[in-house]
């Protein structure tokens, strides 16, 4: 059995372009059927327009886009490689359903680096399930779909943090349920979670487990950055200054967005899912896209 994606895909492109035609067909046939019984055959054709046929013909950037976004919910324990359908959207979590596939313990996944958080899950899931001995050629695939130039998880990592969430919001007619935390306009800082899984302890965690250590980490690179602008000369001088101000705009950025994590957090903010993604969306709108 093929291990490579683009095969998978050839495969469902085909599938879905025999469906395509078998439907048509019959749509037609129907169309000559009511033609003659009516005798309107002068006055109208049974040809169907393509873009009146109901069923959809595969695209390979929609159908890799539709693959992350399973992987998310994978991710996130919505969907479990182990059981067909929807395994979690509220109620018990049943933990035994998922063996291949191990949802993510506190329903945050960071998307700051291509070498971890969702990025990092996301390429482990196109390895786990198609094979470590074809990931290289899988990534590829996926990443030359999505468009974008440089290495493969670049492209990966990109997507999800630029465009997963638009494409999401879409999708899910406006009630998205994978949220995208941001620390504002600079996006310092991105991370996601699954509405079903939100707790009102999460936006706590999120500060202290995950916002903080990244501030944490700004403030030594702003200071290794002044020490070399102190010590250097000329040139060199002119990009450290710059890197200093870009580190202390990202500082200000990440130290307001855990200023209203901290906010949120002292609230313990209950979601209801009986009033809707759209209520519950608002109250935590201060720190989402």
């Amino acid at each position: 059995m093929s291990r490579l994606i683009s095969d998978k895909y050839k495969e469902w492109e085909e599938l879905c372009r025999q469906r395509f035609q078998r439907l048509k067909a019959n749509e037609e046939q129907l169309n000559r059927y009511y033609i003659d019984l009516y005798g309107m055959g002068s006055e109208i054709t049974p040809d169907v327009d393509d873009t009146d046929v109901t069923v959809r013909l595969a695209d390979l950037q929609r159908e890799i886009r539709s693959l992350i976004s399973y992987a998310v919910g994978c991710i996130f324990g919505r969907y479990s490689l182990d059981r067909e359908g929807l395994c979690y959207a509220g109620g018990q979590w049943d933990s035994s359903v998922y063996s291949t596939i191990i949802p993510c313990k506190d329903n945050i996944m960071t998307l700051n680096s291509p070498d971890s958080g969702l990025t990092r899950a996301v390429t482990d899931f196109v390895e786990k399930v198609y094979g470590s001995e074809t990931l290289v050629e899988n990534l590829r695939f996926i990443a030359d779909a999505l468009g974008g130039s440089g290495e493969p998880v670049t492209v990966i990592h990109n997507y999800l943090r630029k465009d997963f969430f638009a494409d999401h919001f879409k999708v899910y007619k406006k009630r998205p349920i994978y949220w995208q935390f941001t620390s504002g306009k600079k996006s310092v800082f991105t991370a996601f979670m699954y509405f079903h899984r939100y707790t009102p302890e999460m936006i706590g965690a999120l500060e202290r487990k995950y916002a903080v250590p990244c501030l944490e980490k700004l403030k030594k690179q702003l200071s290794s950055s002044i020490k070399l602008h102190k010590s250097s000369t000329g040139a060199e001088k002119s990009v450290h200054r710059r890197d200093i101000s870009r580190l202390q705009a990202q500082i200000t950025e990440m130290e307001g967005f855990i200023a209203r994590l901290r906010l949120l957090a002292e609230q313990k903010i209950v979601l209801e899912a009986d009033d809707g993604i759209r209520a519950n969306y608002e109250k935590l709108k201060g720190i989402l896209v």
